[in-house]
C-alpha cells in the first residue's frame, strides 16, 4: 500500500511541520478558550467578573496574535523549499500542506454498512481500516512524483467513498477537521467535500514546494519548475471553481484567486530566467526581446501585489509574501529598464539591411514613443542610443533602489541573503554600466524613458489536475456495483425465491449485466407464479453471489438446475414498483437530488466534464442501460438484449 513519509525523520521540512502542527494546537487551545470567555462576557451581568473576564480575553487574544506571527514567519521560511545549489536564483513562495486530525470511521462505516446495505458491517473491517491506513499516509506526503500520487489515490477515493457512505438526506455524523494553511486556525465540516478540497488544496501546495526546490539554474530545472507552477495554479483554479463555501479562509475564493495569480506569475518569472539561460547571443533583437520578458514578468508581479493587498486577503497574507511580490514587480521593472539601454548601448548600430526588423521590433518596444528624432535616425545614430539607453538606466537604478527600500522594510526577509545578494548584483550592474557611459561633458538633461511593452514568448498555463492518471479500484467492491448499491438508492431486503422450470422455461426475461435484471415477467408462468417483479435484480443464484456477474453468468446458473428447481435472491429499489420503473430511474438517476444540485462541488455535471470522469464511469455506464430500458414493454416483444428464460 501507498506510504506517506517518515514524519520522524527529522529533515528542514518535517521540522518545519512539526513546528507548524504544535503552533495549530495551540491555536487550537487559545480559540477554545476565547470561545468559552466570551461566552461568560455575555452570560455574566457581573462588573467584577466581566472585568476580570475582559482581561482574560484581551491576554488570550494576544496570544493569539503572537501564534499567528510566528506561523508567518514559518510560512515565511521559503529557503527550507529552495534547491542547495551554488548558483543564485532569486527564492520563490511555496507554500506548506493543511494539517488534519486523524479520523476513526471504524464504527460509522459498520454501522451504515449493516443498517443500509443490509450487510454485517464487521466483515468488512480490512476495507474500513485500509482506507483509514490510506488517509493516514496521505498527511505526509513526500515531496515527490509518489507523494503526488498518494494525494490523488486518497482523492479519487473518495468519490467512491461518497457514493457508497454518504447520503444525500442523511450525515454520517463524522466531522473533517482541517487547519488553515496560512494562519493555523481549525475549522470542521460534516460535509465530505471539504475533506475532498483540502485534499486538493494539498495536492497544489505540494506542487509548489516540488517548484521551489527544483534548481532553475539548468533548464531540466527550469522546466520542472514552469511545469509544478502551472500544475499548482491548475489545482488551486479547480478548487475555486468546483468547491464553494469552504470554512476555512485559505480556501475561500478571494485566497485561491491570490493563489493561481501568484502560481502564474512564478511561472512568468521562470521562463524569464528560460530565456536568459537560452539566449546565447546577445544581439538587439534578442535584448529587445530580454526586456520586454522582465517587463511582462513585472506586470503579473503587479497584479499579485493589488491582489494581495485587496480588503479581504490584505490581513491574511504573510506580510513576507506581499513584500517579495513588491520587490520583485520593482526588480523586474528594473531589468526590463537595463536591458532595454544594453540592447542600445552594447550592440553595433543597425546596417541598411537589418534597420528594417529592427525598425519593426522597435516601434512596438515601447508603451509610448521616446522623445527625440524618429526610429530610423535613432537606430542608426550612436549618440542618440546612447542618450535613450541613458535614460532607461537612470528608471533601472531608481526601481533597484525602490526594490531594495522594500525588501528593507520587513524583518523576514532581511533575514534571506539570498534575495539580497540577488537585488544588489543587479543594482551594482546597472550603476556600473551608467558610469560606463555617462560622459563628463554631457549637458543634456536625461529624458524621462518610457515603460517597455510586456511580451512574452512563453504564455503560461494553468494545468488543471489530471485524477485519471492514478487508477483506483474502489475498496468497497463487495457491496456491489455502484449502479444499484449505493448511498443514494434504497432497496427492500433480499427474497429469496425457490423457481421450477416448467415447461415453457421459467417464465421470464433478462437483461444487463451486474446485476442482471428482470426485464419482463411473463404472466401465469413459474416466475409470476413465485412472486418475481420485473424491475428485480438477481443478486444470487443458488447462494452463490451474482451482484457482479455478467449476464451469460447467471443464465449458465440458472440453466444448470435440475429437478430440485433453484433458489434465487432477488432485491427490489424502493421507488421502482409497476411498469413505470425504468422512467423513474432514469429519470432519478439524471437528477440527483436537489441538495446535491445546489454544492457545486457534487453536480456530477462539473465532474463529468473535468478529468476525473474515470473515476465515475460505473454511473455513466449505468445510467446508459437504464435510461433505454423497455420496462413497460409487454414480455413478447423481446429487445435485441435481452432473453427470455
Amino acid at each position: 500500500s501507498q506510504q506517506g513519509c517518515d514524519p520522524f525523520a527529522q529533515t528542514q521540512r518535517s521540522k518545519l511541520q512539526h513546528r507548524r502542527a504544535r503552533i495549530n494546537q495551540q491555536i487550537n487551545k487559545e480559540m477554545r478558550m476565547r470561545a468559552g470567555a466570551e461566552n461568560l462576557f455575555r452570560a455574566t451581568s457581573n462588573h467584577k467578573v466581566k472585568e476580570t473576564v475582559a482581561l482574560e480575553l484581551s491576554y488570550v487574544n494576544s496570544n493569539l496574535q503572537l501564534l499567528k506571527e510566528e506561523l508567518e514567519e514559518l510560512n515565511s521560511s521559503v529557503d527550507v523549499y529552495q534547491n542547495d545549489s551554488e548558483s543564485i536564483s532569486v527564492p520563490m513562495i511555496p507554500l506548506g500542506l493543511k494539517e488534519t486530525k486523524e479520523l476513526d470511521l471504524l464504527v460509522p462505516l459498520k454501522d451504515l454498512i449493516s443498517e443500509h446495505y443490509g450487510e454485517e458491517g464487521v466483515l468488512f473491517e480490512k476495507e474500513i481500516k485500509e482506507f483509514m491506513e490510506l488517509r493516514q499516509a496521505m498527511r505526509t506526503p513526500s515531496r515527490n512524483e509518489a507523494g503526488l500520487e498518494l494525494l490523488m489515490e486518497y482523492y479519487n477515493q473518495l468519490y467512491f467513498l461518497d457514493s457508497r457512505f454518504f447520503p444525500p438526506t442523511k450525515s454520517l455524523g463524522v466531522f473533517f477537521h482541517w487547519y488553515d494553511s496560512l494562519t493555523g486556525v481549525p475549522s470542521h465540516q460534516r460535509a465530505l467535500a471539504f475533506e475532498k478540497g483540502s485534499v486538493l488544496f494539498n495536492i497544489g501546495a505540494l506542487h509548489t514546494q516540488i517548484g521551489a526546490r527544483q534548481d532553475r539554474a539548468s533548464l531540466p530545472g527550469l522546466n520542472q519548475a514552469i511545469d509544478a507552477f502551472q500544475k499548482a495554479a491548475g489545482a488551486f483554479n479547480y478548487l475555486k471553481e468546483n468547491f464553494s463555501n469552504a470554512p476555512s479562509l485559505d480556501m475561500s475564493a478571494a485566497s485561491l484567486n491570490m493563489l493561481v495569480r501568484l502560481m502564474v506569475a512564478q511561472v512568468q518569472e521562470c521562463v524569464f530566467e528560460k530565456m536568459t539561460l537560452l539566449r546565447t547571443q546577445h544581439d538587439f533583437l534578442s535584448r529587445l526581446q530580454l526586456a520586454q520578458e522582465a517587463a511582462r514578468v513585472e506586470d503579473v508581479y503587479s497584479l499579485v501585489h493589488q491582489t494581495m493587498t485587496q480588503a479581504h486577503v490584505k490581513d491574511y497574507v504573510p506580510f513576507s509574501w506581499t513584500t517579495m511580490v513588491h520587490v520583485k514587480s520593482e526588480h523586474f521593472k528594473a531589468l526590463s529598464h537595463y536591458f532595454a539601454a544594453i540592447a542600445l548601448c552594447d550592440c553595433p548600430v543597425a546596417s541598411d539591411a537589418e534597420l528594417p526588423e529592427q525598425e519593426k521590433a522597435f516601434i512596438q518596444f515601447h508603451v509610448t514613443m521616446p522623445d527625440g528624432p524618429s526610429l530610423r535616425v535613432l537606430l542608426q545614430d550612436p549618440e542618440e542610443r546612447r542618450k535613450l539607453g541613458k535614460a532607461h538606466l537612470k528608471k533601472a537604478i531608481m526601481k533597484h533602489e525602490e526594490a531594495m527600500r522594500i525588501h528593507g522594510l520587513c524583518k523576514i526577509l532581511r533575514k534571506m541573503d539570498i534575495l539580497q545578494e540577488v537585488l544588489s548584483f543587479a543594482h551594482k550592474r546597472s550603476l556600473s554600466k551608467y558610469s560606463e557611459i555617462d560622459h563628463e561633458e554631457d549637458f543634456f538633461e536625461t529624458g524621462n524613458a518610457p515603460d517597455i511593452h510586456p511580451k512574452t514568448l512563453q504564455k503560461p498555463e494553468i494545468k488543471s489536475p489530471n485524477f485519471s492518471q492514478v487508477k483506483v479500484t474502489d475498496l468497497f467492491h463487495r457491496l456491489g456495483p455502484l449502479s444499484v448499491f449505493s448511498a443514494k438508492n434504497k432497496w427492500y431486503p433480499v427474497r429469496r425465491v425457490h423457481l421450477m422450470r416448467g415447461e415453457n422455461g421459467f417464465g421470464f426475461t433478462l437483461r444487463g449485466d451486474s446485476p442482471v435484471l428482470i426485464a419482463g415477467v411473463i404472466p401465469g408462468g413459474c416466475a409470476a407464479e413465485a412472486g418475481l417483479k420485473e424491475g428485480d435484480y438477481i443478486i444470487s443464484v443458488n447462494s452463490k453471489d451474482c451482484k457482479w456477474s455478467k449476464h451469460a453468468e447467471v443464465v449458465q446458473l440458472l440453466k444448470s438446475t435440475g429437478e430440485e428447481g433453484v433458489e434465487i435472491g432477488v432485491i427490489t429499489l424502493q421507488g421502482s414498483e409497476g411498469p413505470k420503473a425504468a422512467d423513474k430511474k432514469a429519470t432519478a438517476m439524471s437528477s440527483g437530488s436537489g441538495l446535491q444540485k445546489s454544492n457545486k462541488e457534487n453536480s456530477r455535471k462539473s465532474l463529468m466534464n473535468s478529468k476525473s470522469a474515470s473515476t465515475l464511469l460505473v454511473w455513466s455506464k449505468k445510467s446508459k442501460r437504464s435510461k433505454k430500458s423497455t420496462y413497460g414493454v409487454p414480455f413478447t416483444a423481446v429487445g435485441d438484449n435481452e432473453a427470455m428464460y
